[in-house]
Protein backbone atom coordinates (compact mmCIF):
# COMPACT_ATOMS: atom_id res chain seq x y z
CA UNK A 1 0.00 0.00 0.00
CA UNK A 2 1.53 3.39 -0.74
CA UNK A 3 0.18 6.17 1.81
CA UNK A 4 0.99 9.34 0.20
CA UNK A 5 1.65 12.74 3.00
CA UNK A 6 3.14 10.54 5.09
CA UNK A 7 6.60 10.14 6.28
CA UNK A 8 8.66 7.14 7.22
CA UNK A 9 8.36 6.24 10.75
CA UNK A 10 4.97 8.03 11.36
CA UNK A 11 1.94 6.98 12.98
CA UNK A 12 -1.24 7.59 11.02
CA UNK A 13 -4.99 7.28 9.33
CA UNK A 14 -5.05 6.84 6.14
CA UNK A 15 -8.16 6.89 3.35
CA UNK A 16 -8.09 4.54 0.88
CA UNK A 17 -8.58 6.14 -2.50
CA UNK A 18 -7.74 3.15 -5.01
CA UNK A 19 -8.19 -0.32 -3.72
CA UNK A 20 -10.03 -2.63 -6.06
CA UNK A 21 -9.68 -6.54 -5.38
CA UNK A 22 -7.61 -6.80 -8.42
CA UNK A 23 -5.17 -4.30 -7.51
CA UNK A 24 -1.24 -5.13 -7.12
CA UNK A 25 -1.17 -2.36 -4.71
CA UNK A 26 -3.33 -0.16 -3.29
CA UNK A 27 -3.35 3.76 -2.89
CA UNK A 28 -4.36 6.00 0.43
CA UNK A 29 -3.89 9.31 1.46
CA UNK A 30 -3.07 10.67 5.11
CA UNK A 31 -5.67 12.27 7.29
CA UNK A 32 -4.64 12.66 10.11
CA UNK A 33 -1.32 12.01 11.83
CA UNK A 34 -1.47 10.36 15.42
CA UNK A 35 2.32 10.50 15.56
CA UNK A 36 4.06 12.29 13.57
CA UNK A 37 7.97 13.02 12.30
CA UNK A 38 10.15 15.42 13.67
CA UNK A 39 10.58 16.23 9.59
CA UNK A 40 6.98 16.99 9.22
CA UNK A 41 5.94 20.73 8.57
CA UNK A 42 2.83 22.12 7.44
CA UNK A 43 2.54 22.26 3.67
CA UNK A 44 2.84 25.62 2.22
CA UNK A 45 0.45 25.05 -0.43
CA UNK A 46 -3.19 24.83 1.59
CA UNK A 47 -4.63 23.28 -1.44
CA UNK A 48 -2.28 20.10 -1.89
CA UNK A 49 -2.68 19.33 2.00
CA UNK A 50 -4.05 16.49 2.42
CA UNK A 51 -4.88 17.41 6.39
CA UNK A 52 -6.80 19.93 5.23
CA UNK A 53 -7.99 18.81 2.20
CA UNK A 54 -10.40 15.92 3.42
CA UNK A 55 -12.07 18.04 6.75
CA UNK A 56 -13.69 20.59 3.87
CA UNK A 57 -15.01 17.73 1.83
CA UNK A 58 -11.97 17.39 -1.31
CA UNK A 59 -8.84 15.63 -2.39
CA UNK A 60 -5.50 17.34 -2.44
CA UNK A 61 -4.30 18.51 -5.97
CA UNK A 62 -1.24 17.24 -7.13
CA UNK A 63 2.36 18.84 -7.65
CA UNK A 64 3.20 18.98 -3.63
CA UNK A 65 3.31 15.55 -2.67
CA UNK A 66 6.66 16.35 -0.25
CA UNK A 67 4.68 19.72 0.96
CA UNK A 68 4.73 18.47 4.13
CA UNK A 69 8.59 17.47 5.13
CA UNK A 70 11.25 19.86 5.39
CA UNK A 71 13.76 20.35 2.90
CA UNK A 72 16.88 18.92 3.72
CA UNK A 73 14.62 15.52 5.04
CA UNK A 74 13.45 15.44 1.68
CA UNK A 75 16.45 15.32 0.25
CA UNK A 76 17.71 12.29 2.10
CA UNK A 77 14.47 10.53 1.32
CA UNK A 78 15.12 10.63 -2.93
CA UNK A 79 18.78 9.75 -2.08
CA UNK A 80 17.17 6.93 -0.34
CA UNK A 81 14.83 6.66 -3.45
CA UNK A 82 17.55 6.69 -5.71
CA UNK A 83 19.54 4.29 -4.38
CA UNK A 84 17.08 1.40 -3.45
CA UNK A 85 15.69 1.63 -7.48
CA UNK A 86 18.97 1.87 -8.98
CA UNK A 87 19.93 -1.69 -7.16
CA UNK A 88 16.50 -2.84 -7.20
CA UNK A 89 15.82 -1.80 -11.00
CA UNK A 90 19.51 -1.07 -12.30
CA UNK A 91 20.94 -4.25 -10.28
CA UNK A 92 23.94 -1.67 -8.87
CA UNK A 93 25.53 -2.20 -6.13
CA UNK A 94 24.80 0.38 -2.93
CA UNK A 95 28.25 1.20 -2.91
CA UNK A 96 28.14 2.21 -6.52
CA UNK A 97 25.14 4.97 -5.95
CA UNK A 98 25.40 5.94 -2.86
CA UNK A 99 24.69 9.80 -3.96
CA UNK A 100 23.74 13.02 -2.05
CA UNK A 101 20.90 15.00 -3.74
CA UNK A 102 22.36 18.50 -4.38
CA UNK A 103 19.99 21.41 -3.77
CA UNK A 104 19.62 24.75 -5.79
CA UNK A 105 21.03 27.31 -3.81
CA UNK A 106 17.91 29.86 -4.41
CA UNK A 107 15.62 27.45 -2.97
CA UNK A 108 16.53 27.32 0.70
CA UNK A 109 14.89 27.03 2.81
CA UNK A 110 11.10 27.05 1.60
CA UNK A 111 11.21 25.07 -1.85
CA UNK A 112 8.84 27.82 -3.38
CA UNK A 113 9.05 29.49 -6.48
CA UNK A 114 11.06 27.62 -8.92
CA UNK A 115 8.49 26.47 -11.65
CA UNK A 116 8.57 28.23 -14.50
CA UNK A 117 5.82 25.84 -16.51
CA UNK A 118 2.84 25.25 -15.43
CA UNK A 119 0.15 23.55 -16.93
CA UNK A 120 -3.76 23.89 -15.68
CA UNK A 121 -6.55 21.88 -16.21
CA UNK A 122 -9.95 24.11 -16.69
CA UNK A 123 -13.06 23.92 -14.86
CA UNK A 124 -16.49 23.64 -16.10
CA UNK A 125 -16.67 27.33 -15.23
CA UNK A 126 -13.78 28.21 -16.98
CA UNK A 127 -11.25 28.42 -14.47
CA UNK A 128 -7.95 27.45 -14.20
CA UNK A 129 -7.59 24.06 -11.86
CA UNK A 130 -5.29 21.48 -10.62
CA UNK A 131 -6.18 17.75 -11.06
CA UNK A 132 -6.34 15.90 -7.79
CA UNK A 133 -4.44 12.68 -7.70
CA UNK A 134 -5.72 9.31 -9.63
CA UNK A 135 -8.98 11.37 -10.23
CA UNK A 136 -10.99 13.63 -12.68
CA UNK A 137 -11.60 16.08 -10.21
CA UNK A 138 -10.16 18.97 -10.53
CA UNK A 139 -9.95 22.17 -7.92
CA UNK A 140 -10.14 25.99 -8.69
CA UNK A 141 -6.72 27.84 -7.67
CA UNK A 142 -5.79 30.89 -7.04
CA UNK A 143 -2.19 31.18 -6.73
CA UNK A 144 0.87 28.07 -6.99
CA UNK A 145 3.11 28.10 -4.82
CA UNK A 146 5.69 26.08 -6.27
CA UNK A 147 5.92 28.67 -9.89
CA UNK A 148 8.16 31.60 -9.96
CA UNK A 149 5.97 34.58 -8.85
CA UNK A 150 5.60 36.23 -11.99
CA UNK A 151 3.19 33.68 -12.81
CA UNK A 152 0.92 34.68 -9.85
CA UNK A 153 1.31 38.26 -10.89
CA UNK A 154 -0.64 37.87 -14.46
CA UNK A 155 -3.96 36.46 -11.94
CA UNK A 156 -4.88 34.29 -14.97
CA UNK A 157 -8.05 32.80 -12.35
CA UNK A 158 -9.85 36.26 -12.70
CA UNK A 159 -9.96 34.84 -16.64
CA UNK A 160 -12.68 33.26 -17.94
CA UNK A 161 -11.11 30.22 -20.37
CA UNK A 162 -14.45 28.13 -21.20
CA UNK A 163 -14.11 26.27 -23.94
CA UNK A 164 -10.56 25.36 -23.38
CA UNK A 165 -9.25 21.89 -21.96
CA UNK A 166 -6.29 23.39 -20.67
CA UNK A 167 -4.07 26.32 -20.23
CA UNK A 168 -0.33 26.00 -20.59
CA UNK A 169 1.53 29.06 -18.75
CA UNK A 170 5.50 29.35 -19.38
CA UNK A 171 7.64 32.08 -17.68
CA UNK A 172 11.01 32.21 -18.65
CA UNK A 173 13.75 32.16 -15.95
CA UNK A 174 14.99 36.07 -16.65
CA UNK A 175 10.75 36.83 -16.16
CA UNK A 176 10.73 39.28 -18.92
CA UNK A 177 7.95 37.91 -20.82
CA UNK A 178 5.90 34.93 -20.80
CA UNK A 179 3.93 32.69 -22.95
CA UNK A 180 0.11 31.39 -22.30
CA UNK A 181 -1.17 28.19 -24.62
CA UNK A 182 -4.63 27.42 -24.60
CA UNK A 183 -5.75 23.95 -25.90
CA UNK A 184 -9.12 24.19 -27.45
CA UNK A 185 -11.70 21.21 -25.69
CA UNK A 186 -11.66 18.58 -28.79
CA UNK A 187 -15.65 19.83 -29.90
CA UNK A 188 -14.94 23.51 -30.26
CA UNK A 189 -11.75 22.57 -31.75
CA UNK A 190 -13.37 20.67 -34.55
CA UNK A 191 -15.80 23.56 -35.60
CA UNK A 192 -13.87 26.56 -37.33
CA UNK A 193 -16.70 29.14 -36.37
CA UNK A 194 -17.02 28.23 -32.91
CA UNK A 195 -13.22 28.44 -32.26
CA UNK A 196 -13.03 31.57 -33.88
CA UNK A 197 -15.71 33.01 -31.64
CA UNK A 198 -14.12 31.70 -28.07
CA UNK A 199 -10.48 32.88 -29.36
CA UNK A 200 -12.23 36.64 -29.91
CA UNK A 201 -13.60 36.07 -26.45
CA UNK A 202 -9.83 34.62 -25.01
CA UNK A 203 -8.02 37.54 -26.78
CA UNK A 204 -10.44 40.12 -25.45
CA UNK A 205 -9.90 39.03 -21.79
CA UNK A 206 -5.78 38.56 -22.52
CA UNK A 207 -5.73 41.88 -23.68
CA UNK A 208 -5.54 43.84 -20.19
CA UNK A 209 -1.91 42.03 -19.83
CA UNK A 210 1.29 43.19 -20.54
CA UNK A 211 2.74 43.46 -23.98
CA UNK A 212 5.32 41.35 -23.20
CA UNK A 213 3.12 38.30 -22.54
CA UNK A 214 2.20 36.34 -25.65
CA UNK A 215 -0.65 34.14 -26.12
CA UNK A 216 -1.56 31.18 -28.53
CA UNK A 217 -4.33 28.87 -29.43
CA UNK A 218 -2.57 24.95 -29.87
CA UNK A 219 -5.13 23.85 -32.52
CA UNK A 220 -3.30 21.07 -33.98
CA UNK A 221 -2.96 19.18 -30.81
CA UNK A 222 -6.71 19.62 -30.22
CA UNK A 223 -9.04 19.07 -32.86
CA UNK A 224 -9.39 15.42 -34.48
CA UNK A 225 -10.13 16.95 -37.90
CA UNK A 226 -7.29 19.47 -39.44
CA UNK A 227 -10.01 21.03 -41.68
CA UNK A 228 -8.93 23.15 -44.68
CA UNK A 229 -11.58 25.72 -42.84
CA UNK A 230 -9.21 25.56 -40.20
CA UNK A 231 -6.37 26.08 -42.67
CA UNK A 232 -7.67 29.28 -44.03
CA UNK A 233 -8.53 30.52 -40.20
CA UNK A 234 -4.86 29.70 -38.88
CA UNK A 235 -3.72 31.51 -41.98
CA UNK A 236 -5.83 34.68 -41.39
CA UNK A 237 -4.81 35.12 -38.10
CA UNK A 238 -0.99 34.77 -38.70
CA UNK A 239 -1.37 31.24 -36.80
CA UNK A 240 1.07 28.17 -37.90
CA UNK A 241 -0.15 24.57 -38.74
CA UNK A 242 0.46 23.64 -34.64
CA UNK A 243 -0.73 27.30 -33.02
CA UNK A 244 -2.77 30.59 -33.83
CA UNK A 245 -1.56 33.56 -32.30
CA UNK A 246 -3.92 35.58 -30.14
CA UNK A 247 -0.83 38.04 -29.49
CA UNK A 248 2.70 38.45 -29.79
CA UNK A 249 4.85 35.39 -30.56
CA UNK A 250 5.22 31.70 -30.78
CA UNK A 251 7.84 31.35 -28.38
CA UNK A 252 9.99 32.69 -25.50
CA UNK A 253 13.42 33.17 -25.39
CA UNK A 254 15.72 31.67 -22.42
CA UNK A 255 18.95 32.93 -20.86
CA UNK A 256 21.07 30.55 -19.71
CA UNK A 257 23.70 31.89 -17.43
CA UNK A 258 26.97 29.38 -16.80
CA UNK A 259 30.13 31.64 -14.39
CA UNK A 260 32.37 28.56 -15.83
CA UNK A 261 31.61 28.18 -19.53
CA UNK A 262 29.18 31.69 -20.75
CA UNK A 263 25.83 32.99 -21.52
CA UNK A 264 23.77 31.70 -24.39
CA UNK A 265 20.74 32.65 -25.32
CA UNK A 266 17.81 30.21 -27.15
CA UNK A 267 14.39 30.55 -28.74
CA UNK A 268 11.68 27.47 -26.90
CA UNK A 269 8.68 27.58 -29.19
CA UNK A 270 5.54 26.61 -27.36
CA UNK A 271 5.79 24.10 -24.64
CA UNK A 272 9.11 23.62 -25.58
CA UNK A 273 11.97 20.75 -24.19
CA UNK A 274 13.27 22.66 -21.46
CA UNK A 275 13.69 22.23 -17.77
CA UNK A 276 11.09 23.56 -15.43
CA UNK A 277 12.95 24.75 -12.58
CA UNK A 278 14.35 27.99 -13.35
CA UNK A 279 17.96 27.19 -12.23
CA UNK A 280 17.74 23.92 -14.12
CA UNK A 281 19.17 24.76 -17.42
CA UNK A 282 22.47 26.55 -16.34
CA UNK A 283 22.97 23.71 -13.24
CA UNK A 284 22.62 20.34 -15.94
CA UNK A 285 24.44 22.50 -18.39
CA UNK A 286 27.26 22.94 -15.90
CA UNK A 287 26.80 18.98 -14.73
CA UNK A 288 26.96 17.60 -18.43
CA UNK A 289 30.09 19.53 -19.50
CA UNK A 290 31.96 18.12 -16.44
CA UNK A 291 30.55 14.46 -17.37
CA UNK A 292 31.12 14.94 -21.12
CA UNK A 293 35.08 15.70 -20.98
CA UNK A 294 34.70 17.25 -24.64
CA UNK A 295 38.35 17.77 -25.97
CA UNK A 296 38.70 20.19 -29.26
CA UNK A 297 38.16 18.52 -32.76
CA UNK A 298 35.79 15.73 -31.20
CA UNK A 299 32.63 14.74 -32.35
CA UNK A 300 30.04 14.55 -29.46
CA UNK A 301 25.48 13.02 -30.66
CA UNK A 302 23.53 15.08 -28.34
CA UNK A 303 20.37 12.66 -28.58
CA UNK A 304 16.82 13.82 -27.68
CA UNK A 305 18.58 17.61 -27.68
CA UNK A 306 15.05 19.33 -27.72
CA UNK A 307 15.92 23.14 -28.10
CA UNK A 308 19.90 22.89 -28.61
CA UNK A 309 20.29 23.36 -24.77
CA UNK A 310 23.38 21.09 -24.55
CA UNK A 311 24.58 21.57 -28.06
CA UNK A 312 25.20 24.87 -27.84
CA UNK A 313 27.93 25.12 -25.03
CA UNK A 314 28.93 21.61 -26.48
CA UNK A 315 30.00 23.11 -29.80
CA UNK A 316 32.06 25.83 -28.06
CA UNK A 317 34.28 22.50 -26.44
CA UNK A 318 34.78 20.70 -29.30
CA UNK A 319 35.41 23.70 -31.33
CA UNK A 320 35.42 24.79 -35.36
CA UNK A 321 37.61 21.19 -35.97
CA UNK A 322 34.62 19.04 -34.26
CA UNK A 323 31.62 18.57 -34.38
CA UNK A 324 28.05 18.36 -32.67
CA UNK A 325 25.21 16.70 -33.84
CA UNK A 326 21.76 17.94 -32.24
CA UNK A 327 19.13 15.12 -33.03
CA UNK A 328 15.73 16.00 -32.17
CA UNK A 329 12.47 14.47 -32.87
CA UNK A 330 10.01 17.21 -32.46
CA UNK A 331 9.57 19.30 -35.18
CA UNK A 332 9.28 23.00 -33.63
CA UNK A 333 11.97 22.08 -30.89
CA UNK A 334 14.29 20.99 -34.10
CA UNK A 335 13.79 24.22 -35.87
CA UNK A 336 14.27 25.75 -32.44
CA UNK A 337 17.43 24.08 -32.24
CA UNK A 338 18.18 24.89 -35.96
CA UNK A 339 17.89 28.65 -35.38
CA UNK A 340 19.88 28.57 -31.88
CA UNK A 341 22.42 26.85 -33.29
CA UNK A 342 22.83 28.98 -36.62
CA UNK A 343 25.92 30.95 -36.31
CA UNK A 344 27.78 27.90 -35.39
CA UNK A 345 28.76 26.40 -38.27
CA UNK A 346 30.00 22.72 -37.20
CA UNK A 347 26.73 22.32 -35.11
CA UNK A 348 24.05 20.36 -37.29
CA UNK A 349 20.41 19.98 -36.09
CA UNK A 350 18.79 16.86 -37.03
CA UNK A 351 15.15 16.25 -36.96
CA UNK A 352 14.65 12.61 -36.53
CA UNK A 353 13.83 9.78 -33.74
CA UNK A 354 17.41 8.94 -32.04
CA UNK A 355 16.71 5.61 -33.64
CA UNK A 356 16.23 6.35 -36.97
CA UNK A 357 19.63 8.64 -36.61
CA UNK A 358 21.61 6.21 -34.86
CA UNK A 359 20.56 3.66 -37.34
CA UNK A 360 21.40 6.16 -40.41
CA UNK A 361 24.90 6.87 -38.96
CA UNK A 362 25.68 2.99 -38.56
CA UNK A 363 24.32 2.39 -42.48
CA UNK A 364 25.86 5.38 -43.85
CA UNK A 365 28.72 6.69 -42.08
CA UNK A 366 30.24 7.87 -45.00
CA UNK A 367 27.42 10.18 -45.61
CA UNK A 368 27.43 13.53 -44.91
CA UNK A 369 26.20 14.82 -41.35
CA UNK A 370 23.37 16.78 -43.26
CA UNK A 371 22.62 13.48 -45.33
CA UNK A 372 22.04 11.36 -42.35
CA UNK A 373 25.66 10.13 -41.97
CA UNK A 374 29.05 10.77 -40.00
CA UNK A 375 31.25 11.98 -42.70
CA UNK A 376 33.76 9.52 -41.85
CA UNK A 377 34.28 10.45 -38.34
CA UNK A 378 33.61 8.85 -35.46
CA UNK A 379 31.72 9.85 -32.39
CA UNK A 380 33.57 10.20 -29.16
CA UNK A 381 30.84 11.05 -26.92
CA UNK A 382 27.13 10.55 -26.54
CA UNK A 383 24.90 12.96 -24.48
CA UNK A 384 21.38 11.74 -24.02
CA UNK A 385 18.06 13.30 -22.60
CA UNK A 386 15.59 10.74 -23.10
CA UNK A 387 11.57 11.35 -22.47
CA UNK A 388 9.78 9.45 -19.79
CA UNK A 389 10.18 6.19 -21.20
CA UNK A 390 13.64 5.68 -21.01
CA UNK A 391 16.23 5.52 -24.12
CA UNK A 392 15.43 1.68 -24.65
CA UNK A 393 16.80 -1.61 -25.91
CA UNK A 394 16.78 -0.43 -29.06
CA UNK A 395 18.53 2.73 -29.26
CA UNK A 396 21.17 1.53 -26.72
CA UNK A 397 21.86 -1.47 -29.06
CA UNK A 398 22.39 1.03 -31.59
CA UNK A 399 24.32 3.16 -29.37
CA UNK A 400 26.93 0.47 -28.45
CA UNK A 401 27.58 -0.16 -32.03
CA UNK A 402 28.99 2.84 -32.78
CA UNK A 403 31.73 2.80 -29.92
CA UNK A 404 31.76 6.03 -28.33
CA UNK A 405 34.38 6.22 -25.45
CA UNK A 406 31.69 7.80 -23.22
CA UNK A 407 28.17 8.38 -22.64
CA UNK A 408 26.84 11.33 -20.32
CA UNK A 409 22.83 10.06 -19.52
CA UNK A 410 20.26 13.05 -18.25
CA UNK A 411 17.82 11.32 -16.81
CA UNK A 412 14.54 13.20 -15.45
CA UNK A 413 12.62 9.62 -14.88
CA UNK A 414 14.75 7.45 -11.72
CA UNK A 415 12.73 4.09 -13.59
CA UNK A 416 13.59 3.85 -16.60
CA UNK A 417 17.20 5.21 -16.10
CA UNK A 418 17.58 2.00 -14.01
CA UNK A 419 16.35 -0.13 -16.48
CA UNK A 420 18.66 1.86 -18.94
CA UNK A 421 21.41 0.91 -16.64
CA UNK A 422 20.73 -2.22 -16.34
CA UNK A 423 20.75 -2.42 -20.34
CA UNK A 424 23.68 -0.82 -20.46
CA UNK A 425 25.68 -2.77 -18.13
CA UNK A 426 24.62 -6.08 -19.94
CA UNK A 427 26.61 -4.49 -23.29
CA UNK A 428 29.86 -3.78 -20.92
CA UNK A 429 29.36 -0.47 -20.27
CA UNK A 430 29.31 1.08 -16.57
CA UNK A 431 28.20 3.73 -14.73
CA UNK A 432 31.31 5.61 -13.38
CA UNK A 433 29.62 8.36 -11.85
CA UNK A 434 26.40 10.17 -10.90
CA UNK A 435 24.98 13.36 -9.82
CA UNK A 436 21.55 13.68 -8.98
CA UNK A 437 19.80 16.73 -8.24
CA UNK A 438 16.77 18.11 -6.15
CA UNK A 439 14.96 20.22 -9.30
CA UNK A 440 11.14 19.66 -8.21
CA UNK A 441 11.36 20.87 -4.19
CA UNK A 442 8.11 19.44 -2.82
CA UNK A 443 7.64 16.73 -5.13
CA UNK A 444 8.74 13.05 -5.55
CA UNK A 445 10.99 14.03 -8.48
CA UNK A 446 15.18 14.44 -8.94
CA UNK A 447 17.38 14.59 -12.12
CA UNK A 448 20.44 12.48 -12.45
CA UNK A 449 23.46 13.02 -14.69
CA UNK A 450 25.47 9.83 -14.91
CA UNK A 451 28.50 8.81 -17.28
CA UNK A 452 28.87 5.57 -18.80
CA UNK A 453 32.26 4.26 -19.56
CA UNK A 454 33.57 0.89 -20.90
CA UNK A 455 37.20 -0.81 -21.10
CA UNK A 456 38.97 -0.39 -23.77
CA UNK A 457 39.34 -3.41 -26.11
Amino acid sequence: MFVRHAIPGETVIAELTAAAPSDQFWRADTVKVIRPSEFRRLNQWKLADSLRSYPAGRQPVVGAEYGHIVLEYQRRLKAQVFRDTMVRLGRQTVEDVEVLVHGMTGDEPSGLHWRTRTTFAVSPGGRLSMPVHSGRNTIPVSNIPLAVPELNELHLWEIDFSGAASVKVTTPGHCREALIIVTPLPQIADSPETLTSYMTVWRRQLSRLPKRISAVVAVGKAGKNQTSQKTETQTALGGTAEDVLLRGRSWVQEDVCSERFGTRTFRVTGEGSWPVHRDAPATLVEAVMDAAEVQDGQVVADLDAGAGLFSRFLAAATGPKGAVLSVEADPRASRDARQNLQDVSHAIALNGTAAEVLSGWLQAPDSGFSEGGLHSRHVDTVVMHPARPGAGRAVLSRLHELHPGRIVYVAGDLAAFAQDTRCLNERGWRLETVQVFDLSPDTHHMTSVGVFTRPRA
